[in-house]
């Protein structure tokens, strides 16, 4: 069975073709990060026009490329995301499955990064903790299978993607401000800034880094004129504070679940320090670790083209009506109801 994977939850313009059998046959992507950089942030109308534009040209070029006249399955991202991003990719699927004759499912984006490491040749088994770390979310998941999920803990403000992206604004660095953020952090010294550890004093597993944020602007505001090693240093401290923060949420996790295997995606999924501080700490609790590719850490269609395949049998047969979802709780979500193809 072919699914085609539509996602145009935000700032990325994507296609995929999953095989059931064969694995991903296929992906295209468009970011538009260099549109919305002269913005310093995502502007929704701009997104929705540009997603406008380029999804069926990437979708008629990744048919081409993977010699497919027309899939059995389209899944597109319903939500949560921008909803006039969402909706481009909704009434595209819509027609796309009107015209094709195919039925139509609409994913769950963050499922979609959840399942993104079963792309992978080490995917992880069931059961497994997962970490989510994005612009938009910061979630810890307890996951005993596809579609029974219990959200452990989450961030009560800010999300960590979020995080990263505001105190880079504050550091003068540019759109997008996380990748940024991190480089220069490569440049900075270790211990010259020592910001706090949100939430780590007190019991649960939620998280809160609008604090950190502000510990960040206060130190900034104490230099008079921060040079690029000031700068540095600051952003290897907040680097630092964030990845201890999560690990060590992640480890508190891992001992209360009696978890053998953690999962991190989403777009901070690829920060390398936070990716070596992890698996550092599961060589040492015996905890198997499991990322997406890079390319598959941030907005993707591949993973919604998986997860599509997976819930194939709940996919609604044309015409279907456009559906789009700006915010959507993993917990209303519950296991396919077909086997899984």
């Amino acid at each position: 069975m072919l699914t085609l994977g539509i996602e145009t939850s935000c700032d990325e313009t994507a296609v995929a073709l999953y095989d059931s059998s064969r694995g991903l046959l296929g992906h295209r992507l468009y970011s538009q990060v260099a549109m919305h950089a002269e913005y310093g942030g995502v502007v929704p109308e701009l997104a929705s026009r540009d997603h406008l534009r380029k999804l069926l040209p990437l979708t008629r070029e990744l048919l081409a490329a993977t010699d497919c006249s027309r899939p059995d399955v389209i899944a597109y991202t319903q939500g949560p995301g921008l909803v006039g991003a969402l909706l481009v990719g909704a009434s595209v699927a819509a027609g796309l499955g009107m015209g094709w004759q195919v039925p139509v499912i609409g994913v769950h984006h963050m499922e979609g990064h959840l399942l993104s490491p079963m792309l992978e040749p080490d995917a992880p088994d069931f059961p497994f903790l997962a970490l989510l770390v994005s612009g938009g979310h910061t979630l810890l998941v307890d996951v005993q299978s596809v579609g029974r999920y219990r959200l452990l803990g989450q961030s009560i403000d800010d999300a960590v993607g979020e995080a990263f992206d505001k105190t880079a604004k504050l550091l003068g660095l540019s759109y997008p401000g996380g990748p940024a953020l991190a480089r220069l952090a490569e440049h900075g010294v270790s211990g010259r800034y020592i910001f706090p550890r949100p939430m780590l004093d007190r019991p649960g597993l939620d998280f809160s880094f609008s604090g950190l944020k502000t510990a960040v602007l206060t130190a900034v505001r104490k230099l008079d004129a921060p040079d690029e090693q000031d700068r540095a240093d600051i952003a290897r401290g907040f680097e630092e504070a964030v990845c201890d923060t999560l690990l060590r949420k992640c480890e508190r996790a891992i001992d209360q679940r009696g978890a053998a295997a953690l999962v991190v995606a989403g777009g901070v999924g690829a920060n390398a320090r936070l990716r070596a501080e992890l698996k550092g700490m599961g060589q040492r609790k015996g905890v198997s670790l499991h990322f997406p590719r890079p390319e598959f850490c941030t907005d993707n269609a591949a993973m919604i083209a998986h997860v599509g395949s997976l819930r194939a049998g709940e996919a609604q047969p044309p015409p279907v009506a456009a559906q789009a979802r700006a915010r959507w709780s993993l917990d209303e979500l519950a296991p396919p109801s077909v086997p899984r193809c």
